[in-house]
């Protein structure tokens, strides 16, 4: 392979079950479960931070989002720091940014508006691009379309108005650099899709039309059977947003093989975290539970063929590093992560076993995922205000062989009180290595 192209696709808000290759048995995903069995799929992939903006800077970044102050949303990406698209601009490739950045405003609340550094709705200015040179993107692209209709900016900072169903022509406009691109040159492409996240004004997911027929006979996750929340009304939608990403990576993948390129570009999918429909809090997301945190992950090209699955547990923290391993490219030194390369060859030395979450907004949070446990602790404080404490208390501990759904709480189970010291030891140290001071943590209160 010569130097390769690197594809990046990403969607926001996706839980992994919604894959056939994740065990979904509606055809949702034919096109990404094609890639699976080409490719190789990760078992078990978690996000570093189940909110959208602070997952966004850990993958433009490469770093903790406490680490380079974006632990919430509204917090813009420090200019002049180490980006992923400068690290591939370095290395001669063109880069391209297409679709919801959410990384360009600097807001002391949600209800703030207008302000000099709010660019939610307006042009994202140059500076403000984490580097990359080719741009078609709205900040908050919920906040500049809805699920038919809407608009992006382009590189001058032009409005540009999209008909149609928003994933199609988001979608379009990332075709459309492939067709532009330069030549003599390999790519990086960021492709960040909104789906299959809620529309927030409408207070609602919107699939494309005839979704709540099309996927009416959903089966109903485990971990949502018997609970309140709002999966019931949104699910076949949920779905219908999904298989719409779906059909657009088959597109993707069309133009590659119709340019002669699919065979020396490598494609990743992705999402930024999964969704509980307010199964465990108010919201979607801003929890250490499964349905938030498990996120889908397919590589496809380049080393990662064969139809392998890896079951090691990784992080979205480990992708920044793992793109450049793939290109060739030596990571910026700031870098965290692990290259997954070497799970392909099972490798695991060096890797820790657990993936690490830090938890903002809802609550000032961290927490670890083992293959035996999940482990949550919290701080008193302000959550929008306070990227991390120094006291912590206990909130949730899960024992996965008996609770697969994590339904049944054991923090204050005294049969598992060497587990939780266990798990309370590995997630200081986490912490330590993330740049945050040692912490104190104490055990549930009551």
């Amino acid at each position: 392979m010569e130097r390769p192209n690197v594809i990046f696709y990403f969607s926001d808000q996706q839980r992994w079950d919604t894959l056939g290759c994740y065990g979904q048995k509606l055809p949702v995903t034919p096109h990404l479960d094609e890639l699976a069995r080409e490719g190789v799929k990760f078992a078990n992939a978690f996000t570093c931070q189940p909110v959208c903006g602070p997952a966004r800077a850990c993958l433009q970044s490469g770093r903790y989002a406490t680490q380079i102050g974006c632990w919430r949303n509204a917090q813009a990406l420090p200019q002049g720091i180490p980006t992923l698209a400068g690290a591939f601009r370095g290395a001669g490739y063109e880069t391209a940014y297409v679709g919801k950045w959410h990384l360009a405003s600097n807001k002391s609340s949600y209800e703030e508006s207008g302000g000099p550094e709010d660019f939610e709705t307006r042009a994202v200015p140059p500076e403000r691009r984490g580097g990359y040179e080719y741009w078609m993107a709205s900040d908050v692209l919920e906040f500049t379309s809805h699920g038919y209709d809407g608009y992006v900016f382009d590189g001058d900072g032009r409005r540009r108005d999209f008909v149609g169903y928003r994933a199609d022509c988001i979608n379009n406009y990332a075709i459309q650099f492939l067709h532009n691109r330069r030549q003599d040159r390999p790519f990086f492409l960021f492709l960040s899709q909104i789906e299959p996240h809620h529309q927030n004004d409408h207070h609602r997911f919107e699939g494309p039309d005839g979704s709540r027929r099309k996927f009416a006979n959903y089966e109903v996750p485990g971990d949502l059977i018997g609970t309140e929340g709002d999966w019931r009304e949104n699910y076949p939608d949920y779905l219908g947003q999904c298989h719409s990403l779906d059909e657009n990576v088959g597109r993707l993948v069309d133009t590659l093989k119709d340019q002669g390129l699919w065979e020396n570009t490598i494609l990743f999918y992705t999402s930024d975290h999964g969704s509980h429909f307010c199964t465990r809090n108010g919201e979607y997301k801003r929890a250490c539970h499964d349905a938030c945190t498990h996120v889908p992950l397919i590589a496809v090209g380049g080393p990662f063929q064969g139809g392998k699955t890896v079951d090691e547990l990784v992080s979205l923290l480990d992708l920044p590093v793992t793109l450049l391993d793939c290109a060739g490219i030596t990571p910026p030194k700031e870098f965290v992560g692990h290259s997954l390369l070497p799970l392909l060859k099972g490798d695991t030395s060096g890797r820790p076993e657990e993936v690490f979450m830090q938890i903002s907004e809802s609550e000032i949070g961290r927490a670890i995922r083992t293959p035996q446990y999940t482990y949550c602790v919290r701080a008193q404080g302000d959550a929008w205000n306070s990227p991390g404490a120094t006291l912590y208390e206990e909130e949730y501990f899960y024992v996965l062989a008996d609770d697969p759904y994590q339904r049944h709480n054991r923090v204050s189970d005294p049969a598992f009180a060497a587990a939780r010291a266990a798990c309370a030891q590995r997630l200081k140290a986490r912490m330590i290595e993330a740049g945050e001071p040692e912490p104190v943590i104490v055990p549930k209160k009551g």
